[in-house]
């Protein structure tokens, strides 16, 4: 349990030149303490003493969150975290062991992005996620919401006409605000209101929810442009899978959180896996996973740069469609 503690908080204080020695510390842990992923790993005949660089852990399939318990060590917790879905899909759970550690790393993403929450208006305009009672993005904008020293922070599900008016109230004050929306509640607002905040973020999570026609990111950030009056649209990369988050300050770029990193793999060899810069298939180091798999497979398509930055291209042919990466052109 001290090794544990002392991973955590390894994990909460990681830097850039520290990443790869402390994924690679989580990986062995994980190994021995996340049965299904030891399973995998063993079952592709990975000699473990011969990892010794990003590229060559094996990366689990996301869809093992599906399908089995994803939990490294022995805890116990009644918290599990659960993607959308429609009627009769299989959604994915994402056992956490403690939430406060989630919640303080994803505090600290932002900070690092857009500064202290404290400082921010944050509404969240997040309709069919609010309709559940396990959602991951939820529970982190309740964070900024907590954290915020505007009391008129806050959540938004079928009062339109009340946020209207405190984004105008927000605007003539010239307060910091931040609107997290799920794209199709944004569409729906920006429908029945227009305005020009230039000053406000505008950020969206992603998905339709089977709500509305699916459009590519340009066509609905223009439209969110237009309908909001600001020059970019922000977005967030985030999943039940992960606990750690990307986010865009305009035209699809993300750049990850502290805790995460992207690297892509060959497409039609999945254990091809390579941190250069190039287009395959997206994995993602998430330290933030230590209690379950820092180490996915995802079903997204991308690009990383140079400098970084990566882009969300589209879906893996034959995958489901999941809410958060609908956004994609």
């Amino acid at each position: 349990m001290d090794f544990v503690k002392s991973l955590c908080a390894r994990v909460f204080s990681v830097e850039e030149a520290s990443f790869e020695a402390l994924a690679l510390d989580v990986f062995r842990f994980q190994h021995q303490e996340n049965p299904v992923y030891r399973d995998f790993v063993n079952h592709l005949g990975v000699n473990i003493e011969a990892i010794t660089k990003l590229e060559s852990i094996p990366f689990l399939p996301i869809e093992f969150f599906k399908t089995h318990t994803i939990k490294s060590g022995n805890w116990q917790s009644d918290l599990c975290y659960e993607s959308s879905g429609t009627t009769g899909q299989i959604t994915s759970k994402h056992w956490v062991a403690d939430e406060e550690f989630y919640l303080k790393i994803a505090q600290k993403i932002f900070a690092k992005t857009y500064g202290n929450v404290e400082e921010y208006t944050v509404l969240a305009l997040l309709p069919s996620y609010l309709e559940r009672s396990n959602s991951s993005l939820v529970a982190m904008a309740n964070r900024f919401i907590q954290f915020s020293k505007d009391p008129a922070s806050g959540f938004f599900l079928n009062n339109a006409d009340e946020l209207y008016e405190l984004l105008l109230t927000c605007k003539s004050e010239g307060r910091k605000t931040i609107l997290l929306g799920v794209t199709f509640g944004l569409l729906d607002f920006v429908e029945a209101y227009q305005m020009d905040f230039p000053e406000l973020i505008v950020m969206e999570t992603g998905g339709m929810k089977g709500r509305r026609e699916e459009l590519v990111r340009e066509e609905v950030h223009e439209i969110l442009k237009t309908g909001f009056g600001v020059s970019n649209i922000h977005s967030e990369y985030g999943m039940t899978e992960l606990l750690s988050q990307g986010y865009s300050q305009g035209e699809g770029l993300f750049r990850c959180g502290y805790t995460m990193k992207i690297l892509t793999r060959d497409i039609n060899d999945p254990l091809t896996v390579t941190n250069q810069v190039r287009s395959g298939g997206i994995n993602i180091i998430d330290l933030a996973n230590v209690h379950s798999c820092s180490f996915i497979e995802t079903k997204d398509l991308g690009r990383v740069y140079p400098d970084g930055t990566f882009e969300v291209l589209g879906r893996i042919d034959n995958s489901d469609i999941r809410g958060c990466n609908l956004m994609v052109g």
